[in-house]
C-alpha cells in the first residue's frame, strides 16, 4: 500500500491528497490547510524513521485510535511501509472493549489523541500487555520490546496491513486480517468499474463522514484517491446543518453516504443552493427506497448503492452504477463478471426468481477468495465456516429478478445495523444478563426512520418490576459503563418470556416481529435520549 502511495507521489506531486476544512479542523484542534503528495510524504518519511529507530518492522501491530484527523494517514503509510500492520481503534469503546482488543490483536505500541493515552494504558495493564504509546504527531516514539515477529522477511502484497475488527453473531468482535492486496484490489476496483461511478485520474475531490476505523474509508476512499491521484477530504463525523456548506468549500466531485443521510438532508427545505455543488455521484449503502428518487430528483446526483462487506473488501462488491438502477426498490444492481453468487435457502438450494435466500459470492476464476480478507484472526474454524462449500457465506438475505438484478431484503445474522455501525446482539445481551434483575434477555434490531435499525432488548425480570422506568435506566446506564454508545438499547420492553425454539434458542424472526409489534402499541421504554457521543 505504502507503495502505491510512494509511485503517486512520483505522478501527482503536486496534486492535493488530503484537505482538512475549517470546521473539521476545529473539531479536532488541528490548523485547517491542504497537503499535497509530497508535503504528506515528508511526514509520512518521517514517522517512518522514528517508527524504524525505535525497533518496529514487519509482523508487528500498532493501534491508531487517531479519529479522521490527518495524522490517521501519516501513521498507516508509514507504518505500512515498515510491514507493521494496523489496528483503528474507536473512541467510543469502554474498558472491556479495548482490553480484549489490545489482548486479542496483541498490538505493541498506539498513536492516540490526548485524551485515549489514559484508557489505552488502564486496558493494557488489565490484560497484562506492554503496550508502547506516543502521541499524535510521533514525537516520542517508545522502544519496541521484541524485535519484528518477520524481520527476516520483505513485506509484500499478501503482507498483513490492517486489522478490522467486524462484529460478529457470537459476541465477542472477529478481527479481520487484512492484506495488502486487499486495499490495492479495492482501489483498483473502484478506478475501473466505470459507469456512473467513473473515476478521473488527478481531478476527483472526494469528501467522505464515514470512520476511518471502517473498510468504506479505509480501504475504498483512501486508495481509491491514492491510486486516481484525487484529493481526499475527511469530516470528524456527518453533521446535516453544514454538510452542503462541506461539500461546497471543499469543491467535492464524490461524496461517500450512510443510509442515514439523505433522510436527515431532506428535512431540510428546499432552496436555490440545492444544487450549488459540483458533486457527480454519491457512493453508499443503505438509503431508505422512497428517500433515494426524491433526493436525486432534488439535489442533482446519483445516488450508487453498494452491497459489500468488511470481509469480501472488493473482491465481491455488487453495486448499481448503471442503468437502469430501479431507484427506489432497494436495488444494489447487476453482478460484475468478477463476481460469481448464489442465493440459497436454509438448506442450501438455489431459490427461485424474486425468491429471498441467503447471499453467497467469490471471485470467478481460480482465485476465489482474491480481493477478500485473508482469515478471522485466532479463528480458524470461523474462517472455514464462512467459506464452507467453498463460497463465503455473508448472512444477507437478497433476492434476483429475471433480469438478474439484485435487491437487498435483510440480514439472517444477528446484527443490527444503526446509523452505520454493525452491532452485535449477542454482545449486548451478554451485558445485559449481568444485571441482578435480569432472568434472559434478547436483543434485535427494530426500524427507525433516520438511523436504519435502532437496539430493542426484550427483557424477561426475575421478579415483577414495580419501577419500569427505572429499571429500563439501570439496564441502559449498564450498556453505556461497558460499551460504545450506540450499542445500548434505544428501546427496552419487559416480557414474561422470549420467544424460543424447541431447543430453547432464541427465534430471531419472532423477536424482530414482537419488538415491531410493542414498539407499535407504546409498550416499551424509550432510552433513545440517553445514546449519545461520550455517553458513560
Amino acid at each position: 500500500m505504502a507503495a502505491a502511495f510512494t509511485a503517486a507521489v512520483a505522478r501527482f506531486p503536486g496534486h492535493d491528497f488530503l484537505e482538512v476544512l475549517p470546521g473539521v479542523a476545529q473539531a479536532f484542534g488541528v490548523p485547517a490547510r491542504t497537503w499535497t503528495y509530497a508535503q504528506t510524504l515528508r511526514e509520512v518519511e518521517r514517522l517512518r524513521a522514528a517508527y524504524g529507530q525505535a525497533g518496529y518492522g514487519h509482523g508487528h501491530r500498532a493501534g491508531l485510535l487517531l479519529l479522521n484527523r490527518p495524522e490517521f494517514l501519516f501513521h498507516f503509510i508509514a507504518l505500512n511501509s515498515l510491514g507493521v500492520s494496523v489496528v483503528p481503534v474507536s473512541p467510543e469503546w469502554r474498558a472491556a472493549e479495548l482490553e480484549y482488543l489490545i489482548a486479542h490483536s496483541e498490538i505493541c505500541v498506539a498513536a492516540t489523541i490526548a485524551g485515549g493515552a489514559d484508557g489505552l494504558r488502564q486496558a493494557a495493564r488489565q490484560c497484562g500487555r506492554t503496550l508502547a504509546l506516543t502521541d499524535a504527531q510521533g514525537s516520542s516514539i517508545p522502544a519496541a520490546t521484541a524485535p519484528p515477529p518477520a524481520a527476516d522477511r520483505v513485506p509484500d502484497q499478501d503482507t498483513e496491513c490492517a486489522l478490522l475488527y467486524t462484529s460478529g453473531t457470537t459476541g465477542r468482535p472477529k478481527g479481520c486480517v487484512l492484506p495488502n492486496e486487499y486495499f490495492l484490489y479495492a482501489g483498483r476496483w473502484y478506478n475501473a468499474i466505470g459507469g456512473l461511478c467513473q473515476v478521473r485520474p488527478g481531478v476527483e475531490r472526494m469528501l467522505t463522514p464515514l470512520p476511518m476505523m471502517h473498510m468504506n474509508a479505509l480501504a475504498y476512499s483512501t486508495m481509491c484517491m491514492i491510486l486516481a491521484g484525487g484529493c481526499l477530504v475527511l469530516l470528524d463525523r456527518f453533521h446535516p446543518r453544514t454538510w452542503w456548506h462541506n461539500v461546497r468549500q471543499s469543491r467535492a466531485t464524490i461524496v461517500h453516504y450512510l443510509g442515514v443521510m439523505p433522510a436527515m438532508l431532506l428535512g431540510d427545505a428546499p432552496g436555490p443552493q440545492d444544487r450549488s455543488h459540483n458533486v457527480r455521484f454519491g457512493f453508499g449503502a443503505g438509503v431508505n427506497p422512497r428517500h433515494h428518487a426524491p433526493f436525486e430528483e432534488r439535489f442533482g446526483f446519483p445516488l450508487l448503492e453498494a452491497w459489500a462487506m468488511t470481509e469480501t473488501g472488493a473482491g465481491a462488491v455488487i453495486i448499481a452504477n448503471r442503468e437502469p438502477r430501479y431507484v427506489g426498490t432497494a436495488s444494489i444492481g447487476v453482478p460484475e463478471p468478477e463476481v460469481e453468487v448464489r442465493i440459497v435457502d436454509e438448506a442450501g438450494a438455489e431459490v427461485g426468481t424474486d425468491e429471498p435466500g441467503e447471499l453467497l459470492v467469490r471471485h470467478a476464476g481460480g482465485e476465489p477468495r482474491r480481493g477478500f480478507f485473508r482469515r478471522y484472526l485466532k479463528d480458524e474454524a470461523a474462517t472455514e465456516e464462512a467459506w464452507r462449500g467453498g463460497w463465503f457465506h455473508t448472512g444477507d438475505l437478497v433476492r434476483r429478478d429475471a433480469h438478474g438484478v439484485m435487491r437487498f431484503v435483510d440480514r439472517r445474522k444477528n446484527i443490527i445495523r444503526r446509523s452505520g455501525e454493525n452491532i452485535s446482539a449477542v454482545e449486548v445481551e451478554a451485558v445485559l444478563v449481568q444485571h441482578p434483575q435480569v432472568r434472559s434477555v434478547a436483543v434485535t434490531g427494530v426500524p427507525d426512520e433516520l438511523r436504519g435499525d435502532e437496539v430493542f432488548a426484550c427483557v424477561v425480570p426475575r421478579e415483577p418490576v414495580a419501577d419500569a422506568a427505572r429499571l429500563a435506566r439501570e439496564l441502559a446506564q449498564l450498556c453505556h459503563e461497558r460499551l460504545a454508545y450506540y450499542k445500548a438499547p434505544g428501546y427496552v420492553a419487559f416480557c414474561e418470556s422470549l420467544p424460543l425454539t424447541p431447543t430453547e434458542k432464541v427465534q430471531r424472526a419472532e423477536l424482530k416481529a414482537l419488538g415491531v409489534a410493542l414498539l407499535g402499541r407504546g409498550a416499551c421504554i424509550d432510552l433513545r435520549t440517553l445514546k449519545k457521543r461520550g455517553t458513560a
